[in-house]
């Protein structure tokens, strides 16, 4: 007889390899057939809702990996909340206004000033449209479940009238103004920019100190007296219009050589450094209070330079006397206003010098730093160059340096209530929890919000100018150009006159003659994302508002994070989301940004065409996103071979199931072998873990706990044992069917488990599973963790102990086969030296020791103190010697029964048995 044909080997058709690149795609499909997404949302319909509202991606471009580990992140949740009690609906969004869109025209050849505003917006939405298409697919493809026939996109008339909504309400509040102060000016964009618009870059600058001669020092200083000032930024000196002093700091008049200069005294002797005076005395201390009001000299053109007071001085750097040009600088600003100074800007919006400069009127401010030095040379007042490098702010989109540049702007007020913003940040959750540290810092320091552009693509300022310019907002107004916007989109704002945009028969008092103008500017993009609460989740019938949960970048502090609790309080009184979750940014293997300088850039299609999304979900689980994610080729390798262990599991399990029904194969847990019980103990703390860590966002627990489980647990443990049983046994055999049960509950609670990160190959596997209902791992929810009673815990306690007892065995028949004493461990017969507390275990008849160490005999030979010198181990002792008798053809162990059935010398009495009475 060919007694291999009797024996129950694994059979399944889940393949071993996954061919993840070409299979995934399929799997894909066959959810879009399904309508997987609507069929989860119908199953879960009357839960309460759990809202993680997407974050807009800015649609320019292919997906790199910062995108992959976000949308995976998010999916995880997602799917983990709508398998757990929860009706989690997931939409899409997408961030579509803005110059790089502007810009990516004008790279492609669009005549920009050929075209009206109108045309040129026309051909802006088709390219956000396309580019909108192009990520779809890539999103679609990493596996990220949700509406994607319906996404949230800002372009879109309902959305842009929500957003109009949000900002008459912020006017109507009086949160809304014009005014002329500094901004943040990008010449390379010509347009304001938002401080989340800002990136900080080194830059060299020259830095020089410069003396004001005094005019009229009040009887307090001589006439003559020079004030020094130090500055990196020569190009603002026309705009001088005062010297700040801090009140409290005393200043020191210095005497070098036939000058007297004004100095912050803890100051004087770097000054002198940096000067070069070598032969210098202090003639007399004021306090910075005692210079305010003093007049100085313009070192070039000879106007009033106002001495005033500012507690923004320092004395970390420079003179403790700072250059004050009101119209190049926020606290400039500020100081100058308060002492009735004027705002003077001699720039214009790409960064050249006017008239307003004299001498200098057509260079580019920094091609002005040279010329402006040379004058002052000339005018006896440069006391010293050098140039320094420094962190200097940068246009996130062009890289070029920015400017701060006085002009009309519109700003939201963050002062008007600042303090509901700190409320609001006090009563959300964070993840890291340093984050609300850092938004709260944020928000406490941050200025008004200029909210203007001066750009085409964007939604426009809905503000009209009556006759005599003043700006016409009204709740009438707002209205009306919802109603067209949600009609005709924000297109219409530029393809009407300001009389045909307003409501029929409007009248103002500020326009006797009926004749209005409308705004040209449009909103800073950060306000169309930040209104994304009341544009999607208060116009969608699908959502709820406010969101449980924000997920983003740690960038997002400062932009959506900042700029949706801006909007959501100003409107709302609240904030719009309940939590917050941020994720660090992703570097290349050695710690460094990706770029295409340095060749390690890793795009997220490279490793689905190579390894397969489920690799690189896998990945996104295995890190610890709260800080910085390291991407390489090896760690990915890494992940794969998890993967490949995850996946044999699952085979392994599966082919095991071949001949299991569990509606009438089952066992009942209490009639479960101990060992069985054990492992099923251990699946349940498995979930227990793997539950709280989704609760928590813990994703590396999850991936780390499963890999453990798998490895540790099933594979070097159970699934290694579990051979002599459902290989060998007869199909019913009691103890093979309770190890059936174990292996086919662990089978579905690691497929709902793994389900949110690896939702192909849970999904594929699935497939094979003919005693499940449900179409698809999707449909099911979580498994619930039982909880353990005295009886299991010291179960496992008792079970905790033998496991250490198997290290040492395993250990023990490692040496023996390294001395050629035994082949496999199933050649094998062990004697234990048990210490006292361990007789009992050994004693009881309730576990086949033999199988549970994986050897043919096993006797307790005595205490510890028993043990021969040749014995090993730490908990016990052990001695390995080969088993005596024959190997059992069947199950290769040597019980020394072989022979003993004369029909089947070759078996041992089990196998025989077994043969005769099924076989035969």
């Amino acid at each position: 007889m060919d007694y291999k044909s009797t024996l129950l080997m694994p059979k399944t058709e889940f393949p071993m390899r996954g061919n993840l690149p070409k299979n995934e795609p399929k799997m894909q499909e066959k959810w879009n057939e399904m309508d997987i997404y609507g069929k989860v949302q119908e199953r879960t319909k009357g839960r309460p809702f759990f809202i993680l509202h997407d974050g807009p991606p800015y649609a320019n471009g292919d997906l790199h990996m910062g995108h992959a580990l976000n949308k995976v992140l998010k999916d995880i949740i997602v799917r983990h909340r709508s398998m757990t009690g929860y009706h989690a609906p997931y939409v899409p969004g997408w961030d579509t206004h803005g110059l790089p869109i502007e810009q990516a025209l004008v790279n492609k050849g669009v005549k920009r000033k050929e075209l009206s505003v109108a045309e040129f917006r026309k051909l802006c939405e088709e390219y956000a449209y396309e580019q909108i298409d192009r990520q779809r697919s890539q999103f679609k493809r990493i596996g990220v479940r949700g509406d994607w026939d319906n996404p949230y996109i800002t372009l879109k008339p309902a959305f842009e009238a929500r957003q109009i909504g949000v900002f008459g309400d912020m006017a109507k509040k009086g949160y809304i103004y014009k005014g002329k102060k500094p901004v943040y000016w990008s010449p390379s964009s010509e347009s304001a920019l938002a401080e989340a618009e800002i990136e900080y870059k080194d830059k060299r600058s020259p830095s020089i100190y410069v003396a004001f001669p005094v005019k009229d020092g009040k009887d307090v200083l001589d006439n003559g007296t020079k004030f020094v000032i130090w500055t990196t930024t020569p190009w603002t000196i026309p705009a001088n219009l005062g010297i700040s002093v801090h009140p409290e700091f005393i200043y020191s008049v210095v005497k070098a050589g036939n000058e007297t200069y004004v100095v912050a005294k803890d100051l004087v002797e770097q000054v002198a450094g940096k000067i070069g005076w070598t032969d210098y005395e202090t003639v007399r201390e004021l306090k910075g209070a005692e210079l305010e009001h003093i007049v100085a000299a313009h070192p070039i053109y000879g106007r009033d330079s106002l001495v005033i007071l500012g507690d923004h001085v320092t004395i970390d750097a420079g003179t403790g006397c700072v250059h004050t040009a009101p119209g190049h600088g926020e606290d400039d600003f500020r100081v100058g206003k308060a002492n009735g100074l004027d705002v003077l800007c001699p720039v214009d919006d790409k960064g050249y010098m006017t008239e307003e400069a004299p001498g200098f009127a057509g260079l580019f401010y920094d091609e002005a730093n040279k010329p402006i030095t040379e004058k002052l040379d000339e005018e006896g007042a440069l006391l010293a160059l050098e140039f320094i490098t420094h962190s200097y702010p940068h246009d996130w989109r062009s890289k070029k340096p920015v400017i701060f540049r006085a002009t009309a702007q519109w700003f939201a007020s963050i002062e008007s209530f600042r303090d509901d913003l700190l409320k609001a940040i006090r009563e959300t959750t964070f993840t890291p929890s340093w984050g609300e540290t850092r938004l709260f810092n944020m928000v406490r320091d941050r200025g008004d919000w200029c909210i203007s552009r001066q750009r085409a693509w964007g939604v426009p300022i809905p503000v009209f100018y009556a006759e005599n310019g003043e700006p016409v907002i009204t709740d009438e107004t707002i209205s009306h150009i919802q109603e067209l916007f949600r009609e005709h989109g924000s297109n219409i704002w530029f393809e009407r006159e300001a009389k045909d945009l307003l409501p029929e028969g409007f009248s103002h008092p500020g326009s006797p003659n009926g004749k209005f103008t409308k705004e040209t500017d449009i909103m800073d993009v950060w306000f169309d994302s930040g209104s994304t609460h009341q544009g999607v989740l208060v116009e969608r019938n699908d959502l709820v508002y406010p969101a449980d949960l924000y997920l983003e970048g740690s960038d997002q502090y400062r932009g959506w994070f900042n700029s949706s609790l801006t909007t959501s309080v100003a409107v709302c009184g609240r904030a719009p989301y309940k939590s917050i979750l941020s994720h660090g940014f992703t570097l290349d293997g050695e710690g460094r940004k990706m770029s295409k300088s340095l060749g390690n850039v890793i795009v997220p299609a490279k490793v689905m065409d190579q390894m397969g999304a489920d690799i690189l979900r896998l990945w996104v689980s295995s890190a610890d996103y709260t800080a910085d994610v390291h991407v390489a080729d090896s760690i990915f390798k890494q992940v794969s071979e998890v993967y490949r262990k995850i996946r044999n599991t699952l085979r392994f399990l599966h082919g095991n199931l071949f001949d299991f029904d569990p509606a009438k194969d089952r066992v009942a847990f209490e009639d479960l072998r101990p060992v069985d019980q054990f492992m099923d103990l251990k699946l349940q703390k498995l979930i227990g873990t793997v539950r709280g860590a989704y609760d928590r966002y813990e994703f590396m627990t999850v991936y780390s706990a499963v890999n453990n489980f798998c490895t540790a647990d099933l594979s070097s443990f159970y699934l290694d044992i579990a051979k002599d049983v459902v290989y060998i046994e007869a199909p019913n055999h009691p103890h093979r069917r309770a190890m059936q049960t174990v292996m086919y509950d662990t089978l579905l609670a690691l497929l709902k488990l793994m389900s949110p990160i690896l939702p192909h190959t849970t999904d594929e596997m699935w497939g094979y599973l003919e005693h499940e209902q449900e179409e698809s791992v999707q449909l099911t929810d979580m498994p619930d963790a039982r909880t353990a009673t005295e009886e299991d815990e010291a179960l496992l306690a008792r079970f905790g102990r033998l496991m250490e007892v198997r290290d040492d065995v395993l250990k023990a028949l490692e040496e023996a086969r390294n001395e050629k004493t035994i082949g496999k461990s199933l050649e094998a017969a062990i004697t234990l030296y048990v210490p006292e507390d361990l007789k009992a275990q050994f004693a009881a008849n309730d576990i086949d020791f033999a199988q549970f160490f994986i050897v043919s005999k096993f006797t307790v030979g005595g205490n510890l103190e028993h043990s021969p010198a040749e014995a090993t181990g730490s908990v016990v002792r052990v001695t390995v010697e080969k088993a005596d008798g024959e190997k059992c053809a069947r199950c290769w162990s040597v019980p020394g029964t072989v022979g003993e059935d004369p029909n089947h010398p070759e078996l041992c009495a089990r196998c025989a048995e077994v043969v005769t009475n099924h076989y035969e």
